[in-house]
Formats: structure tokens, sequence, C-alpha cells
């Protein structure tokens, strides 16, 4: 499990009961490290268990996170980029800082509907009909004999 809070923003913080972190082989680059030594971490989240969350911001959490959330409605981040075990651990929670950062913003208002002014489509049709003069005239050229 993981030990430590992570602070979100002031205010905010998850606690580290609803994180589990668990350390698996990872393969790339890292010469014979990479087989004897867990580096990649697989962090996994539980937003329902904390309480922090409404239903709407843990909906949005949830869709935000799409391949990454689980049927049990926990969220699992891998994090393998590095070759230390620590900083995989710290790109993880940042990574995990940053989706909930994400659902926690209000979704953006819908769009108000509008039409074009009356000499905008004037405008746009003479545009066109110019364009169709031009096209016309690239026609080919009789030749009398």
């Amino acid at each position: 499990m993981s030990a430590e809070n992570l602070p979100i923003k002031p205010g905010m913080e998850l606690p580290g009961w609803s994180m589990t972190e668990e350390f698996v082989l990872a393969g790339g680059p890292g010469g014979q490290n990479v087989n004897k030594v867990a580096t990649a971490v697989q962090l996994r989240f539980h937003p329902g268990v904390t309480g922090l969350f409404s239903d709407t911001q843990r909906a949005r959490l949830m869709k935000l996170a799409g391949r990454r959330a689980a049927k049990d409605g926990s969220i699992l981040i891998e994090a393998r980029r590095h070759r230390s075990q620590d900083r995989n651990r710290i790109d993880a929670r940042e990574r995990l800082k940053a989706l909930i950062l994400q659902a926690l913003e209000p979704p953006a208002p819908p769009r108000k509907k509008t039409r074009p002014s009356r000499g905008a489509v004037e405008r746009r049709l003479k545009a066109k009909a110019g364009r169709s003069q031009i096209k016309k005239m690239r026609g080919g050229v009789e030749v009398e004999d």
C-alpha cells in the first residue's frame, strides 16, 4: 500500500490508504538491471472509497480514465518511463494527480448556436459564383479550320 498522502490542490489530498502500489519488472533499456529489479510501478486508485468526489465527479473521472478504469471501479496507472523505481513512482503519482485535476474542472458550457448574417451568406454565395465562373472559363478552346 502507498503510505503517503497525495496532495491534489490546496485543501484536498488523497489518503494513502486509497492507493496501492505494486512494483513489477519493466522491459526496455537498462541492461541486465531490467531482468533483476522491479522498476515499473502499477498504481491502483479506488476513488469510490475516499468519499472526496461527488457522483458526477467520479463518473467524469472514470470516463477520462478510459482504458485505465477497471470494472471494480478502480483506476490503474502504469509507469515504466524511467529506469529507477523511485522516478517511476513519482511519475505515476503525478499522472494520477493530473487526471484527477482534469476531472475536477467543470465541463465547458454548451456551444451557443449562431446563424451567419445575411451579408455573410451573400458574400459566400457571390464568392462561390465567382469561382464557378473562373472554372467554367478553363474549358477547352475551339479551333477553327
